[in-house]
């Protein structure tokens, strides 16, 4: 291996869960000033602003405060950085908002006929179970967001500081109780805490202005008229399956059963992973079990977590606005007393609860009602013919006759239900003459991957992701197939900035964009979503990220435990190891 220009970075020698953090209690007095976007919002009147004077406008963009009250109906402005340097190219993404993922084969269709009609030809669905279509012209916003409403798809909310897409297991429930139960939870949690502003309908729908003093008086009692100080993400987990990373989000609710029934859920608080580089105050947190709650608990729980981060947010500093950073200035005793004072009553400890997993759910699967369900999986999320895979293409034809339920899954993928015994050999036919490969055919550490599309979209991203992971997982498919580990299970996540899209935090090994074309390489995360990875090495040179990981691959496979996963490895060998194995191989010349 040739000598990298690669320098171990670690946030003083201490795991992740003990990077430097905050103080304890509360923090310095800061100057009661909002940030514009605060104004933004005041000034809204509902979410509405000047976008409908603007939409019809002749200019290919909105102003700033259109910009960002777009977000809060599922459209962000972007320019095409690919051509930056001249003048910009700016066209928009719409995200629709499906709560568990959940379309029928309908509303998929809508959605890729959109894709080619309005956007630049692809789909990608997110790591929040929803669908992004990209290259929208501004002309074009008003008939692509009215279509996918026709198809009772909505986009408000699925962007903006609200409650974002109400995360779910993908898996169908035909014929499982616990199962929908769960399903019908997280639907409820979606139309609760959908903002009920009558603005969306006016700007997106029939145009007709819609005075509804009942919908404006639930958004100012649930929101207020600057609705959240950031946005925030729930997710419900069914027992023993962390699919939806639940410990990553603001809220999350992990399923209990009992002698066949749903007991009730252990609701976490507190999780995020967002950060910045540099800014040693921002960090990524895991959720704190809180309390378990009963069914008919969790949504006036749930609703009045959401009430206190509205009031007791921060308001001045959006990088500190998110919940993890209310729950670490207050600690949990207080947020507890909070919390509980505006229920009126005392919450019951968390229970007991079995050990998770991560399962993609991918391959030909049964439904407890006797039908199938096939997970397929697609590379970074991203639905496009390319070469001889014409994976747009042949889902569609799939979908056209056979009419499946479709779910879109926390690891950007695709399972088609509802589907009979019968159909299965012609399916699998049709998907390969469209050279769509079965899981089977591909390694753990593709399948397991995960990028945010980052670059040339993304205004945030400081460097590449979807476009280059491909290429780093053949390096590291090769190496892992050269030392005998090509079946192992590890999670491999890569973002363009340090925001954690991909959920780069919990994963076995990351690469999180530092700089253009330079990446920070975390290591020992859990494929299970249960602890942080930490800093291995900073500012690597895309070109040798490959590289970086190789030597930790060759003590992983000599020093490893019996069962023991690489993250699991690389935190209990720990960094100080890590970086030995590094430095001689690179003395050496070679990994192997």
């Amino acid at each position: 291996m040739p000598k990298t220009s690669i320098r171990p970075a670690r946030l003083p020698g201490q795991p992740a869960a003990k990077r430097p953090t905050l103080p304890p209690g509360n923090p310095p007095p800061r100057a009661p000033k909002k940030t514009t976007l605060e104004d933004i919002k005041a000034a809204s009147h509902g979410l509405r602003g000047a976008l409908p004077e603007h939409l019809g406008d002749e200019a290919d963009h909105f102003d700033e405060a259109g910009k960002q009250l777009l977000k809060f109906h599922g459209v962000y402005q972007q320019d095409n950085r690919d051509q930056r340097g001249r003048e910009k190219t700016y066209s928009f993404m719409v995200r629709s908002k499906l709560p568990g993922g959940r379309l029928t084969a309908a509303q998929y269709l809508a959605h890729d006929a959109l894709a080619d009609q309005f956007g630049d030809g692809t789909l990608r669905i997110t790591t929040r179970q929803d669908f992004q279509l990209h290259g929208v012209l501004k002309g074009d916003l008003h008939a692509s967001i009215n279509v996918l409403n026709e198809t009772l798809v909505t986009t408000l909310g699925a962007c903006g500081d609200v409650v974002r897409n109400v995360m779910c297991c993908p898996v169908p429930t035909d014929g499982d109780p616990i199962r929908e139960e769960i399903e019908a939870l997280s639907q409820r949690l979606s139309d609760h805490l959908l903002p009920p502003t009558t603005a969306y309908h006016e700007i997106w729908v029939d145009g007709e202005k819609v005075h509804d003093g009942e919908a404006e008086a639930a958004r100012a009692a649930l929101y207020g008229e600057t609705f959240l100080p950031r946005k925030f993400k729930i997710a419900v987990a069914p027992p023993g399956d962390n699919c939806v990373d639940v410990y990553t989000q603001d809220v999350g609710l992990i399923a209990l059963a009992e002698d066949g029934r749903l007991r009730g859920f252990n609701l976490l608080v507190g999780g995020g992973l967002g950060m910045t580089h540099k800014k040693l105050n921002t960090f990524p947190r895991l959720a704190d079990p809180f309390a378990f709650l009963l069914p008919s608990e969790v949504v006036p729980v749930v609703e009045q977590i959401v009430r206190l981060q509205r009031d007791s947010g921060d308001r001045t500093d959006r990088r500190q606005a998110r919940l993890k950073y209310l729950i670490h200035r207050w600690g949990l005793d207080r947020f507890r007393t909070e919390l509980e004072r505006r229920l009126g009553y005392v919450l019951e400890p968390p229970a007991p609860s079995p050990p998770l997993d991560l399962d993609l759910h991918l391959g030909w699967l049964p439904q407890a009602d006797g039908r199938w369900f096939l997970g397929l999986s697609v590379e970074n999320g991203r639905l496009r013919d390319s070469g001889v895979q014409q994976l747009r293409t042949g889902l569609r034809t799939v979908i056209k006759r056979f009419q499946p339920g479709v779910r879109l899954t926390p690891n950007h993928d695709v399972l088609l239900t509802n589907l009979h015994e019968a159909d299965r050999s012609a399916i699998d036919a049709m998907l390969a003459t469209h050279s769509i490969r079965p899981h089977t055919d591909l390694t753990n550490a593709r399948k397991l991957s995960m990028a945010c599309p980052a670059l040339p979209t993304c205004g945030l991203a400081l460097a590449e992701s979807e476009r280059v992971l491909p290429h780093i997982i053949d390096q590291i498919e090769a190496d892992l197939a050269a030392l005998g580990l090509a079946d192992e299970k590890l999670t491999i996540r890569m973002t363009g900035c340090p925001n954690g899209c991909a959920r780069p935090y919990v994963a076995d090994l990351a690469f999180v964009g530092r700089s253009l074309d330079r990446y920070t390489v975390f290591v020992g995360g859990r494929a299970d979503g249960t602890r942080l990875n930490t800093v291995f090495c900073d500012l690597v040179p895309l070109a040798e990220l490959a590289d970086a990981v190789r030597p930790l691959f060759v003590r992983f496979k000599l020093d490893r435990l019996p069962g023991e996963s690489f993250g699991d490895f690389c935190h209990r060998v720990g960094l100080d190891a890590l970086h030995a194995f590094a430095h001689v191989a690179s003395e050496n010349g070679h990994a192997r």
